[in-house]
């Protein structure tokens, strides 16, 4: 009895001590660098301690050591950390396709593209020849092509080559044929373009998907292919997580078994495309949320593009008298998708480019949302405002979702499509920001480069990378460097719901972080976009080395 009387304090002794070694041990300790937090006051630190997949504590490199254990330590030599990179709008499976197809991306004629695809064609033979990021507007004739050079060149298979941003694409006659597709077909919210009464072969908005549908679908392998390469590529400029603007629920499903087995690591928010089908398997069961996937919302479309023409204007184009650009859905559907989004508790998140949608949209939001909140529905892209919209952001809450390097992308020719008045009320992400306080910045990718900095650069800089203008497009709606580094970071975080897990490296959050070897938010402007990762870290794992 004496002898069970002595145990026991000795006992519970030892289980403290252990419990307090096991307090003290990381699975990873990194010092000696320079930590950007971009927590609130946008502190930094020298050392950091991870454990269990998640931030254990930021300090002083003094202070991490003397606290923790660790088998595993990085010595930064001086390096910098930051939170991983979130892209707040792209299509992360359609650039994993891209990576699959022709890449038609800097082409400067069609017949370029042609040869291109031709030579494809001969290194991976296949029925459909398929084939992204033509931009007529990189051509020394600025005209949309016709299909004639197609139709000699491939005779016998089905060819779709769709133009960088999605919203217009050119098929020959083979494809044209299948599809059923003729003068008279007629497609609401899309174009068939024609020329002396007989069809060119381009195809603008809701038209592409009169060919899409008969296009086969990848195989699951194909599409596995796809992600795996995708990501492959996003982490090596620094993307831990990205917002796939609209799956459907048999890719997400995928995607979940693949984070589920370890085969894909990339945070994927992933916005719902419409349908019953998706809704019954994710909207309608709530919002489905993961360490890696979050579902809790729906991406709806209100226009096209502004480089197609397809965007939807409250007065004709500039440069193209009569035509005020395409409504890809009508008031009555965006109102009914957005009631289900009300209803069950998930963001609406709509495509709105021209001025016309975006006051399409904002009104249509007002109506559900009434005033303030926190429901965080989204304008995707709210490339072009008209002066007396901007308000209505902040007065309901909406979160304008930019992509900053379509503004450097488009300053060359958009002032001829919108004209001088316009083009003011035209990615004015500072003004956009102001009305809520913070702003998300994406890509678009593949519309756009997947490397984050551009975008960094041009939210900030307003240059293209070859610096040019000298003074900036309208550098008056400029960010700072350390708002532009929260539009990639904590406010994408944010627009996802996910602030209190990601984009800030703080204690309790995930340990998504990525290392530089140069300061990003002092180094000179120019050399921004030529920074390299270094190394690339998911949950305390190393994903990316140089």
């Amino acid at each position: 009895m004496h002898t069970r009387l002595l145990l026991t304090p000795l006992l519970t002794i030892l289980l403290i001590t252990n419990s307090c070694m096991s307090d003290k041990k990381a699975d990873l300790i990194l010092f000696n660098g320079t930590i950007y937090t971009v927590d609130e006051s946008f502190s930094k630190a020298e050392a950091m301690a991870v454990r269990d997949r998640m931030i254990l504590a930021v300090g002083s490199t003094n202070d991490i050591l003397k606290q923790y254990d660790t088998e595993k330590s990085i010595d930064l030599e001086g390096k910098f950390v930051y939170p991983g990179l979130i892209d707040a709008h792209c299509h992360f499976l359609g650039y994993g396709n891209s990576l699959l197809h022709a890449d038609l991306v800097g082409t400067t004629s069609f017949e370029e593209i042609v040869d291109l695809v031709k030579k494809r064609q001969e290194d991976y033979p296949s029925e459909w020849v398929l084939g992204r990021g033509w931009d007529q507007n990189d051509w020394e004739v600025k005209e949309f092509p016709t299909l004639d050079l197609l139709d000699e060149v491939f005779p016998d298979n089905p060819v779709l080559l769709r133009r960088i941003d999605g919203h217009a694409a050119i098929a020959n006659s083979v494809a044209l044929k299948m599809a059923g597709v003729n003068e008279n077909t007629a497609v609401e919210g899309g174009s068939l373009m024609t020329r002396n009464g007989k069809l060119t072969g381009v195809l603008v908005d809701n038209a592409i998907g009169l060919i899409g549908r008969i296009v086969p679908d990848p195989h699951e392998d194909e599409v596995i292919a796809a992600l795996l390469k995708g990501e492959a590529h996003c982490f090596a400029v620094g993307l831990t997580s990205v917002h796939d603007a609209g799956l459907g629920y048999e890719t997400i499903n995928l995607i979940d078994s693949l984070h589920k087995s370890g085969e894909l690591k990339m945070r994927v928010y992933a916005m719902l495309s419409p349908g019953e089908k998706n809704y019954v398997q994710y909207m309608y069961k709530g919002i489905h949320k993961t360490d890696r996937l979050n579902v809790r919302s729906v991406k709806l479309y209100a226009d096209g593009a502004l480089g197609s023409r397809g965007a939807l204007m409250l007065e004709p184009y500039s440069d193209d008298p009569g035509n005020v650009g395409l409504a890809v859905s009508s008031v009555e559907y965006l109102r009914e998708q957005c009631r289900l989004a009300y209803e069950n508790g998930y963001q609406a998140n709509i495509h709105c480019i021209g001025d016309s949608a975006n006051r399409l949209a904002l009104d249509l939001y007002a109506e559900f949302l009434k005033g303030n909140n926190d429901r965080r529905w989204r304008i995707e892209h709210a490339q072009i405002i008209h002066p007396e919209d901007f308000s209505k952001f902040g007065k309901y809450s909406i979160i304008p979702s930019v992509q900053s390097t379509h503004g450097t992308s488009d300053m060359y020719w958009a002032d001829e499509r919108v004209g001088d008045e316009r083009i003011k009320g035209a990615y004015a992400f500072r003004q956009l920001m102001e009305e809520n306080g913070w702003i998300p910045n994406g890509s678009d990718f593949p519309v756009e480069n997947i490397n984050p900095l551009y975008g960094y650069y041009a939210m900030s800089i307003r240059k293209d990378l070859d610096g040019y203008p000298e003074e900036g497009f309208q550098v008056e709606n400029a960010l700072t460097r350390e708002e532009a580094f929260k539009a990639m970071t904590i406010w994408a975080a944010m627009s996802a719901f996910e602030e209190n897990e990601k984009g800030s490296l703080e204690t309790g959050k995930l340990a998504d972080f990525i290392i530089t070897q140069k300061d990003l938010l002092i180094i000179p402007a120019e050399q921004i976009p030529t920074t390299r990762i270094v190394e690339t870290w998911i949950g305390g794992e190393k994903v990316y080395s140089r």
